[in-house]
């Protein structure tokens, strides 16, 4: 559990209804090739030492005590192996018979969790048979231990952090599933010990529930079905395995396929995202009727690689070419939305934008565009201006004008380089001197055109600022730092190239052309001056880090709650053969460097929609005081 990641699998094991011991051999033989691969919590199907469809033969004591008989060999098989092994079968206790979970580790017997909820229509008939184990709380004797019976036991790993509980099929598919409880009391991995015969449609059902309650309940989850050998007289089951992580399906084995369901779950994702979920269950404490839940430690957790999970480098940007086109035109959709909305509230009568050919200033132009396309208002209103000055390439120039042009937009070009000059002479600034004066003088000058103008025609400055900028707080500030409605304000950077590019697809034609020109060009504040070539010299990702690696930063740290050392781990997984350790770590460095030192930016920004899951407006979704220290995650990265 390297990170906190955990090893889980689920399988569906060849299979005789009624023979106990061909069912434990079959399942003692998986146990010791999931081992092999390190796997840490294994689960398999419901009733799977007797076979589910047993019928009353459930109630013939010589099966009873050969299932017992059974697990006790299945337990043994666990010595030594660093695994949490849960199996199905059918457990008398007193004088009922219950549908048991058993949880098995380091050659013991931990506990029996019993089904709650037994379902007696169609096809199924397991009233017959079996009593519910609502209210139950007993032990069980067996050779080498005593473990406890109920249907509210929780298995922990304490050094790790790691608690998993369990419910029976029909469990999870009612209105109070007792998993709800579990989750409540601690519990963050779910197993399913499932017999779930296929049905047409069946199987989307399966995704829909198991997303749904992975994901109100912060967890992850473990559905392991009975497979074809359990098919007999009228029901056919096909093994068909699933394992979520709060709401997405990290793998899954289709019906009628034999290789076991496995995954990598990030407990400390689930971790982090119910401590930030204020709401999460809604009260404190115990109700009067909180059961009584039986706690049973267990070491089964490694510190083995990753050696499954997928590592997604661009986390912020969907994957497939219709998810993206359908994410962007959502997102464009939003933007214009919000951006219209404040016109509505303000009677604002012009858009006031400033277009330097770069991409944060092209998206919110479409966007602009869009909002008036909304309004009904005509696209003169949008007072687009273009102001070049000492580092503008003739590239940038000639597409922002393009751009305009292309999208029939009101023109405006004001040079800024003379009155900045004279600004340099006011106070005495040596125009030689290309320091953060000389950039930023640039920058201020630029807004302060851009709002005279918006006084001037009765409107509104729409900021083009992105997310990533806000994170490293690449911007001026007070320069283009500063709006009066900033569109971009939550869409990083990696997400902007395809939001453009969705666009110019959509749009065609002229403007096709032009945005896929911007997307070609290099990332630039274009403050400095041009080469002898009249090309870019000042190159964003040569002084701030490869925007990638930003928006990689970003998400871990703030989406998923991530150390510096974890998302190190990650970075190296995900961007394998890209970029060597040492780079991965210097950009990591500068990131919480900046990230910390530039908070006074954005403790002060404008409004902005939110659009994604991150955002650092600090009315709502980031709130961190200026001055905070960032000496405990550079001391984590540092030592890396």
């Amino acid at each position: 559990m390297k990170h906190q990641f955990l090893k889980v699998a689920a399988a569906s094991p060849e299979l005789r209804v009624a023979d106990p011991a061909f069912n434990a051999q079959k399942i003692i033989e998986i146990i010791g090739a999931q081992a092999e691969k390190g796997t840490e919590l294994l689960v398999f199907p419901e009733l799977c030492i007797s076979g589910y469809t047993c019928g009353d033969l459930f109630l013939q004591k010589t099966l009873l005590d050969g299932c017992l008989s059974a697990l006790e060999e299945v337990a043994d098989s666990t010595k030594d192996k660093k695994m949490l092994v849960y199996v199905g079968l059918p457990v008398a206790f007193g004088d009922k018979i219950y549908n048991c979970a058993a949880a098995i580790s380091d050659g013991k017997v931990l506990s029996f969790t019993a089904k709650t909820y037994l379902p007696n229509y169609g096809e199924f008939y397991e009233q017959r048979h079996f009593t519910s184990g609502r209210g139950l709380d007993g032990y069980i004797s067996l050779k080498n231990c005593a473990a406890s019976i109920s249907t509210n036991s929780i298995v922990y790993d304490g050094e790790h952090g790691v608690y998993v509980a369990c419910e029976i099929c029909e469990d999870v598919w009612t209105a109070l599933p007792p998993s709800i409880e579990h989750c409540r009391h601690g519990a963050t991995v779910i197993v399913n010990l499932s017999a779930s015969n296929e049905l047409v449609g069946k199987r989307e059902r399966r995704h829909g529930i198991l997303s749904a309650h992975s994901r109100k309940n912060i967890c992850a989850y473990i559905y392991c079905s009975s497979g074809v050998g359990e098919s007999t007289s009228d029901m056919i089951f096909g093994g068909n395995n699933m394992i979520y992580e709060n709401g997405n399906c990290l793998a899954e084995t289709k019906p009628f396929t034999d290789d076991p369901c496995e995954a990598e779950i990030d407990v400390g994702y689930l971790l982090s995202s119910r401590r930030r979920t204020t709401s999460f269950f809604g009260f404190l404490g115990d109700p009067p009727e909180a059961p009584l839940y039986r706690w049973s430690p267990a070491s089964f957790v490694t510190e083995n690689d990753l050696s499954l999970r997928k590592v997604d480098p661009t986390p912020f940007v969907p994957h497939g070419e219709d998810e993206r086109r359908e994410r962007a035109e959502l997102i464009l959709n939003m933007q214009a939305h919000a951006l219209a909305q404040r016109f509505k509230t303000t009677s604002s009568e012009t858009a006031v934008i400033g277009i330097s050919g770069g991409l944060d200033s092209t998206l919110a132009l479409l966007v602009v565009c869009r909002a008036f396309d909304l309004l009904q208002k005509s696209r003169e209103n949008i007072v687009a201006v273009t102001m070049p000055g000492f580092g503008t390439s003739l590239k940038t120039k000639n597409n922002a004008n393009a751009l305009m042009q292309a999208l029939g937009v009101n023109i405006k070009t004001i040079n800024i380089s003379q009155t900045v000059l004279r600004h340099f002479k006011d106070i005495g600034h040596d125009p030689e001197e290309t320091d953060t004066v000389y950039e930023n003088a640039q920058a201020r000058y630029r807004t302060l055109v851009l709002m005279d103008l918006a006084n001037q025609t009765r409107g509104l400055v729409v900021g083009t600022g992105d997310l990533s900028e806000l994170a490293l707080g690449w911007c001026t500030y007070n320069g283009d730092h500063m709006s009066m409605y900033a569109v971009n304000s939550s869409v990083p950077k990696t997400l902007v190239k395809h939001l453009v590019l969705a666009e110019a697809e959509s749009l065609g034609g002229r403007a096709e052309v032009v945005l896929k020109s911007v997307l070609s060009t290099e990332i630039s504040p274009e403050l400095l001056p041009t080469d002898e070539k009249g090309e870019i010299a000042q190159k964003t990702e040569d002084i701030i880090g490869p925007y990638e690696l930003t928006d990689f930063y970003l998400y871990h740290m703030l989406r998923r709650g991530d150390t510096p050392a974890k998302t190190l781990y990650l970075a190296e997984i995900a961007f394998a053969g890209k970029y060597d350790r040492a780079t991965l770590k210097k950009w990591l460095v500068n990131f919480y460097r900046r990230f910390f030192s530039q908070q006074f930016k954005r403790n002060c920004l404008p409004d902005g929609v939110k659009v994604g899951p991150v955002s650092l407006s600090p009315r709502a979704d980031w709130r961190m005081p200026s001055d905070a220290s960032a000496a405990l995650w550079l001391e984590e990265a540092e030592k890396l």
